[in-house]
């Protein structure tokens, strides 16, 4: 046999031992600490709900959710609404530290009429990435709040901040459950219900109601939480769509007017669209007679809820008779 010969029948000789002795196995990493304590030791002890909405900009949970928040939090239930970015080129003439710190304070305003607790984070508008550092901070927010429900944006929204606080959330949907995953903030024993909120995009995919929310009783609370932003919604936000721009106080009224009804149809938009659910959940009396209206479909990641759930989460629903 030649020497190549030998060479390669000792490799072969070789690989098959070891691999019936186990020398193959890959050396495995020292052993590291032991596994953090589930964030459930740390929760409080006040038998309510915990409820955690992330939206891309500092108004958009506000939008989407200021109805069921303060039906939540009027039951005494923990609400938090978070913007993933600053919003700092929101608007057509400010921008930066200024626009931002302005629309950190709009939205702290907007939580006191709403009963939330609100965060800003420190990401630049129209910037936000699906990368691994922001899916630790998602994963740590909805760690640390003990979250009971996650809302946010379907991945396939308009925007790309949008789109990727949805993408974000679903990244975090199994991480928040894993204990070396930011090992540093304990993880979550139970995985939560994570929902979308409400968009009229067709694809991929449309929008699935299975959840709708009649918001008729703080339907006049809500209007105002969102007129706290006046950056957006009485001067125009960043698409100028405010022209002349508003200066005076009357100028700045008549803003306020048009916004406030815009969103009232936004709303009874969404109850016309969406009656048939508002029949099933509320019966056919009430349910014919709902105005205004918000809606939410289940993620398919996280806990996946029964109608049972579903009905515990949202507790303002009527009993199913």
């Amino acid at each position: 046999m030649c020497r190549r010969s030998w060479f390669l029948f000792g490799l072969t000789a070789a690989w098959l031992g070891g691999a019936a002795s186990g020398w193959s196995a890959p050396p495995q990493p020292p052993e590291g600490p032991a596994a953090p304590a589930p964030a459930e030791a740390r929760r409080p002890a006040d038998g309510k709900l915990r409820i955690i909405a992330f939206g891309a900009h500092p108004d958009d949970a506000e939008i989407r959710l200021g109805g069921a928040s303060m039906l939540w939090t009027g039951l005494g239930h923990h609400v938090k609404l978070v913007s993933v970015t600053n919003g700092d080129i929101g608007h057509t003439r400010i921008s930066g530290r200024p626009l931002a710190e302005r629309r950190t304070a709009e939205v702290r305003a907007a939580s006191k009429v709403l009963g939330t607790t609100s965060q800003v984070l420190n990401i630049h508008d129209g910037e936000l990435m699906p990368t691994l550092e922001n899916r630790r901070t998602l994963t740590r927010l909805i760690r640390e709040w003990n979250a009971d429900l996650v809302l946010s944006h379907r991945p396939n929204d308009y925007h790309p901040d949008h789109r990727y606080v949805g993408v974000l959330v679903q990244d975090a949907a199994f991480m928040v459950t894993v204990p070396f995953f930011c090992p540093d903030t304990p993880y979550l024993a139970h995985n939560p219900v994570f929902l979308y909120y409400y968009d009229g995009f067709q694809r991929p995919n449309p929008f699935r109601a299975d959840v709708i929310v009649s918001i008729d009783s703080v339907i006049e609370k809500k209007l105002d939480a969102l007129l706290m932003l006046e950056s957006q919604f009485v001067e125009g936000g960043a698409n100028a769509y405010r022209e002349p721009f508003p200066n005076t106080p009357a100028e700045r009224e008549v803003c306020a007017r048009h916004a406030r009804e815009m969103f009232a149809r936004r709303f009874a938009e969404t109850a016309e669209q969406y009656r048939e659910k508002l029949i099933e959940l509320y019966g056919p009396e009430q349910g014919k007679q709902v105005r205004y209206a918000e809606a939410f479909e289940v993620c398919e990641y996280g806990a996946r809820p029964t109608p049972a759930d579903l009905r515990r989460l949202f507790p303002f629903l009527p009993p199913k008779k």
